[in-house]
C-alpha cells in the first residue's frame, strides 16, 4: 500500500514546465507495439516486452533473455508513416534495450531517436529504471549510434498486489530542464482478463485499456486513448508475438502490426 501512496504523491506534483507544441518524441509514446495501441496506449504499468524500452523503461526487467521487437504502419501510410524497432536484453534483475523510433511524412525536423535503456530490479517489487534519447539527423551517409539533443527518461514499477502493478514515467524534453511530462498508470490481473489505466500531468490525458485471453495464445484488445477508440488482437508462442490493431485517430484510421521475437 505505501507504493501506492507513493504513486499518488508523484502524481500530485505539478511539471515544471509544459510544451506548447509538443513534439513527436516529448508526449505519451503513443502508437508503440500494436499491443499497446489495441489497449488505448494505456501501457505504463503492463509494459512487459521489448517495448517497454520505449513506454516504461522499468518493465525491460519482467523478461529473460533476448526479444527482438519491430512494428509497421500498414494500412493509410499517405498520411504519415511510423516504424518503431528495438532489441531487449534481460538476466535475472538487470535488463538493457536500444530502439529506435522514426516517423515519416511529418512536419517535424528530424522525427528519428534512439534509445538506449537500463533497467534494475532493486526489491521483489520494485523496480527502476531509465533512458536516454538522441535526435538523429536525416539524410545522412553514415549510421548515427548516438545524435544530438538528448534528452531522459526515468522510471519506475511496483507490484503493489499479486493482482495489480503500478507504474510512474518521468519524462525530460530535449533542451530544457526538469521533467515536462509525468505519466502514471496502474494495471489489473484476473484470471484471463487485464484492465489498465494511464493517465499524464500537466495536461490530465485519460488512457484505457482491456485484454481479454480467449485461449492461452490468443487474445483481444479493446481500448480509449483519450476519447479515440481502439481494437486489437494478438497471438503469441513462447518464440513469438504477433499483434494486430486500430485506432481513429483525428484525421485518420490507422492499422498496425508488430512482431516480436523471442531468444
Amino acid at each position: 500500500m505505501q507504493y501506492l501512496k507513493l504513486l499518488v504523491l508523484l502524481l500530485s506534483l505539478t511539471t515544471s514546465e509544459e510544451s506548447e507544441t509538443a513534439l513527436f518524441e516529448d508526449a505519451h509514446p503513443f502508437l508503440v507495439g500494436a499491443r499497446a495501441v489495441g489497449m488505448g496506449n494505456a501501457y505504463t504499468a503492463v509494459s512487459d516486452d521489448a517495448t517497454a524500452g520505449f513506454w516504461n523503461p522499468a518493465g525491460l526487467t519482467q523478461s529473460q533473455g533476448v526479444k527482438i521487437f519491430g512494428m509497421n504502419k500498414f494500412h493509410n501510410r499517405n498520411d504519415y508513416a511510423f516504424d518503431p524497432k528495438g532489441v531487449s536484453y534481460g538476466y535475472r534483475n538487470l535488463a538493457l534495450f536500444w530502439g529506435n523510433k522514426i516517423a515519416l511524412g511529418t512536419n517535424i525536423i528530424d522525427a528519428d531517436y534512439n534509445y538506449y535503456s537500463l533497467a534494475h530490479q532493486i526489491h521483489s517489487h520494485i523496480a527502476i529504471g531509465g533512458n536516454i534519447k538522441f535526435k538523429r539527423k536525416r539524410f545522412v551517409d553514415f549510421y548515427q549510434f548516438f545524435g544530438y539533443a538528448p534528452s531522459y527518461d526515468l522510471a519506475m514499477l511496483m507490484k503493489v498486489h499479486p493482482r495489480i502493478k503500478a507504474g510512474i514515467v518521468a519524462q525530460n524534453f530535449s533542451g530544457k530542464s526538469g521533467i515536462q511530462i509525468l505519466t502514471g498508470g496502474i494495471a489489473y490481473r484476473y484470471n484471463n482478463f487485464l484492465f489498465s489505466l494511464d493517465t499524464s500531468l500537466p495536461k490530465k490525458n485519460l488512457y484505457l485499456g482491456f485484454e481479454l485471453t480467449l485461449i492461452p495464445s490468443v487474445h483481444v484488445r479493446l481500448g480509449n486513448a483519450n476519447q479515440k477508440w481502439a481494437f486489437g488482437t494478438g497471438y503469441e508462442s513462447k518464440q513469438i508475438a504477433i499483434d494486430y490493431a486500430y485506432i481513429n485517430e483525428e484525421k485518420t484510421q490507422s492499422h498496425f502490426i508488430s512482431i516480436e521475437i523471442r531468444i
